[in-house]
């Protein structure tokens, strides 16, 4: 069908980024939003709606592919996605799958390989030569979710007010966090307390507080350094959990705003010991080749290549707030 076009939705904790695009691989038009993670987010639903309406009576539109936290891993909250998707087009060919899933698939164009993520939250996900996938974490905040942003803002705290109580070592993150923050380091308790209980979105401030950690880490902040170790010790065994699931050359990649950390990238490659590969299209690249293998369209790098410098430089262009989002 000439002039097809295709929608893939890249869903997250902390961001939605939506894409159109052509059958040349040229992206038309984006929308970016907060995150519509249905585990944490009530407001979820609202939020999906609001940057997929402006699509939804496209014309030429013939395939999306939303790619969604949570989705797979809990059946009443994957079958409320699969209606919400549904509601939205009735009448185009659409495909729903895991987030982490996506973000395999567009970092390996559908081949072998091992898919660390480190966001909000943390996994690691895995396909082997036959196409068979295998995953480990992505257990949530509560349960786990190691290496993660949020994990690392959470012992952030942690390690600060431990620190200003005199159970642990001076840390600069105390000074960083308390002026990022704009609270009064004379008054500690009431104000990282208060400022924590007045979150309207815990989760993806407290993930956010980790490119402060970053920060401190490179200023040479001794307990901010074992921090990053610790998570690189944490995505490292997501890693070892699913290796052995391909083959001995598989190759591996990463994904999430918590590598925005070169320091954190390092040490998980030292822990791996071989080099990431890069990965070939972004998250949303992922879920635009899941929409079009809804078509059928031959993926070669006729296709490839200019979806991948459309999808990144779409990206670069809307990128807001932390990297570590």
């Amino acid at each position: 069908m000439s002039g097809e076009l295709i929608l893939g939705i890249d869903g997250g904790g902390s961001t939605i980024r939506v894409a159109l695009a052509n059958r040349s691989g040229e992206i038309l038009r984006t929308s970016l939003g907060s995150g519509v993670n249905p585990m944490d987010n009530p407001d979820w639903r609202t939020e999906l709606d609001r940057h997929i309406a402006p699509f939804r009576h496209e014309p030429k539109l013939t395939s999306v592919a939303a790619a969604l936290p949570a989705y797979g891993e809990v059946k009443h909250l994957s079958a409320l996605q699969e209606a919400a998707i549904a509601d939205m087009f009735p009448a185009v060919r659409t495909a729903i799958l895991n987030d982490v899933d996506a973000a395999h698939l567009g970092a390996f164009a559908g081949k072998e390989g091992i898919l660390i993520l480190s966001g909000t939250g943390s996994m690691a996900w895995a396909r082997n030569a036959a196409g068979r996938p295998a995953r480990s974490g992505g257990w949530g905040d509560v349960i786990g979710d190691e290496g993660s942003s949020y994990w690392i803002g959470r012992l952030a705290l942690n390690l600060v007010s431990q620190s200003l109580d005199g159970r642990a070592p001076k840390t600069a993150l105390a000074d960083i966090v308390f002026e990022h923050l704009n609270l009064d380091l004379s008054d500690p308790m009431n104000g990282l307390g208060g400022w924590v209980k007045s979150l309207a979105k815990p989760r993806s401030s407290i993930a956010a507080l980790s490119a402060l950690v970053d920060r401190a880490a490179r200023a040479g902040d001794a307990a901010a350094r074992d921090l990053l170790e610790r998570a690189a010790d944490a995505l490292a065994r997501h890693h070892t959990a699913v290796a052995g699931h391909c083959g001995e050359n598989a190759g591996w990649t990463y994904a999430g705003g918590t590598f925005a950390s070169t320091l954190l990238l390092e040490a998980l490659e030292r822990r791996i010991g071989t080099a990431p590969r890069v990965p070939k299209l972004p998250p949303i690249g992922g879920a635009l080749l899941a929409a079009a293998q809804n078509l059928g369209w031959p993926l070669n790098d006729g296709w490839l290549e200019p979806i991948a410098a459309s999808t990144r430089a779409a990206s670069a262009q809307s990128i807001t707030g932390s990297k570590f989002q």
